[in-house]
């Protein structure tokens, strides 16, 4: 079946509706136990009564402990549907916003604003970091490292065969959609640092933390103080008297190593405080991951060799597991009792040093390997929402081949797509044009299609085979008061970049925006002329955007090393049409006259 934009919409939107029919019947369920649990406490209070006005009776006595038992199993319960009702508020936000960047492009995931780089090559230029930018379009990352992973892909070229590698992942990935929204709702609501404060607890810090564990007098008694606290208190309430006294001397014992090793229990405890859900979810998104049968070799090499035999999942459920004991302490009175009669606190520190003995190394692989996961899966739901686009062909031989190649963030009802190729051999191609015609958005259409294609992912056309480029871009040229930096010096500072960078590499493609707009039309076109024919020197592929009619005519000089392309307008009673539509040849019609007139201003005189 081929999936359309109706299709796909109308699946979020079926999903949404099953929610949303979830969660009120979930809320009713909770709703109902709360009542439950208000009349048992009732049921409790007139058993009391009964029994402190008719005098206790054996019946009383059994009836009184069925109200407790029965609210005890209805907590357990409560908790259980609570712990649902979060899940599904989580997948509903999942498809909630898959819903939102269908129909209105807003994606509620960071917009990568912080990778942001005017020194960047072409991320400035290309719209690849930002506020309505390309990663902000893409990501599904919640932790910090999977949103560096998306933000390094997005930021260079790899290899040809890492690229396919990359693509056979995606794909796979794409078949298993359904299971990655789970996947995501998972890891929503937690924080994106978190993830990276516990591999760097584990990483850098642990070790020597749980360094005071390690003493076998203090494992030895913390093994035994159950057993000794158990026999003097029943010798307590055999014997009495003195014995009492030891009793209370040996808690007193415990409280004082409690105390002794109360500040290594805090730093431990600080790195893990309140993760045990996290870890939870951490489980559940790496049990997934290792219940496939991957066949992609990108993702194989995710799981780093480990053996089959480990299950990462359950290694860090025993870790939550470790934590929820520790969160004992948080009730003050229950860590008082605890500490005295179990050495709390020092008992779960030996576990946790056990279990990091022999488990932080699979943990540290498992952690990552869910932002590797989140990574692949932003490109799987571009792919599954995107059905129309294709993955472009890899070349090891110069070649950009496109047809119907359309700008990724201009929506389809807008988007105007055109067929461009290069020759066998590099040129510059120059591509001239009126104002607002769609110079610079074809410029930054051939940039981005590469960046994704680059990247693994699918690209905005019908078809494209192109070979690895190195991209570099001169567009947007701003000046800078606080580096005292002019719109003059600010071009000449990323032409040197240019340059430099295609003096050193031969798979450069450079685009070129209305070169060196801040200075006199003379030297515009002289500078312009000059570096186009390094470009032509170097065998370097330009694609130079311009209104200087001048520079076309180099194609009289160089023929097979210049071509021209140009958007053109049409005029119909002085109104101007576009249609965006890429053409062979210098243009020759052009509307600065038009728009000047409309503002005013005449080129000739009345």
């Amino acid at each position: 079946m081929v999936k359309t934009r109706e299709s796909i919409l109308n699946a979020y939107q079926s999903h949404i509706q099953f929610q949303q029919t979830l969660i009120v019947t979930l809320v009713k369920r909770l709703n109902k136990i709360s009542l439950l649990r208000l009349g048992l406490f009732i049921a409790e209070i007139i058993l009391v009564t009964l029994i402190i006005t008719l005098g206790y009776h054996i019946i009383f006595g059994i009836l009184l402990v069925v109200p407790v038992l029965a609210f005890m199993v209805m907590v357990k319960k409560q908790v259980a549907v609570q712990l649902e009702l979060d899940y599904a508020r989580q997948l509903l936000w999942v498809y909630q916003n898959e819903e939102d960047v269908v129909l209105q492009r807003k994606n509620a995931y960071s917009d990568g604003t912080d990778y942001e780089d005017e020194l960047h090559p072409y991320a400035s230029d290309l719209d690849i970091y930002g506020p309505s930018s390309l990663y902000a379009y893409i990501n599904r990352c919640a932790t910090s490292r999977g949103r560096d992973l998306l933000a390094a892909q997005l930021g260079k070229p790899s290899t040809i065969q890492a690229i396919k590698d990359r693509q056979e992942a995606v794909i796979e990935l794409e078949t298993h959609l359904e299971e990655t929204f789970h996947f995501r709702a998972q890891l929503h609501n937690h924080k994106p640092q978190q993830l990276l404060a516990i591999e760097n607890a584990f990483e850098h810090h642990l070790n020597t933390q749980l360094q005071f564990t390690r003493n076998t007098f203090i494992r030895n008694y913390v093994l035994l103080v159950p057993f000794i606290m158990l026999a003097a208190l029943v010798a307590g309430i055999v014997y009495g008297g003195l014995v009492w006294n030891v009793f209370g001397l040996i808690s007193l014992f415990n409280a004082a190593i409690t105390f002794f090793n109360l500040k290594n229990i805090g730093r431990i405890y600080e790195s893990f405080s309140g993760s045990a859900n996290l870890l939870k979810a951490f489980s559940a998104t790496i049990e997934w991951t290792e219940g496939k049968k991957w066949k992609s070799k990108y993702i194989q090499d995710l799981f780093n060799g480990n053996s089959k035999e480990v299950s990462v999942s359950k290694e860090i459920k025993q870790l939550s597991s470790i934590i929820q004991g520790f969160d004992a302490r948080l009730n003050m009175i229950l860590a008082v009792i605890l500490n005295l009669f179990f050495l709390w606190d020092l008992k779960y520190s030996i576990k946790l040093e056990k279990w990091y003995a022999n488990s932080s190394t699979h943990l540290l692989h498992g952690l990552r390997r869910i932002s590797d996961f989140e990574e692949l899966i932003s490109f799987a739901t571009l792919t599954h929402n995107e059905s129309n686009w294709v993955f472009p062909q890899l070349s090891e031989e110069f070649r950009f081949d496109a047809a119907e190649i359309g700008h990724p963030l201009i929506t389809a009802d807008k988007r105007v797509v055109n067929d461009y190729n290069l020759e066998t051999q590099p040129t510059v191609d120059i591509v001239t044009g009126s104002n607002m015609a769609g110079k610079s958005t074809f410029l930054r259409t051939v940039g981005i299609n590469m960046v994704l294609a680059f990247s693994g992912a699918p690209v905005c056309a019908k078809q494209l085979s192109l070979s690895i480029f190195e991209i570099l871009s001169y567009m947007r040229i701003k000046d800078s008061l606080n580096d005292q930096t002019s719109t003059f010096k600010a071009e000449l500072n990323r032409l040197k970049m240019i340059l430099d960078a295609t003096k050193t590499s031969d798979k450069s493609f450079v685009l070129i925006d209305e070169m060196l707009r801040g200075t006199n039309s003379k030297d515009k076109y002289q500078g312009s002329k000059v570096f186009i024919e390094r470009m032509i020197q170097q065998h370097t592929p330009a694609l130079f955007a311009t209104h200087d009619l001048q520079l076309s005519e180099m194609k009289e000089t160089y023929l097979t090393e210049v071509r021209n392309y140009h958007f053109d307008i049409q005029i119909t009673q002085n109104e101007m049409h576009f249609d965006y539509k890429l053409k062979y040849g210098a243009c020759k019609t052009f509307n600065a006259a038009i728009l000047l007139k409309q503002i005013g201003l005449s080129l000739t005189a009345e």
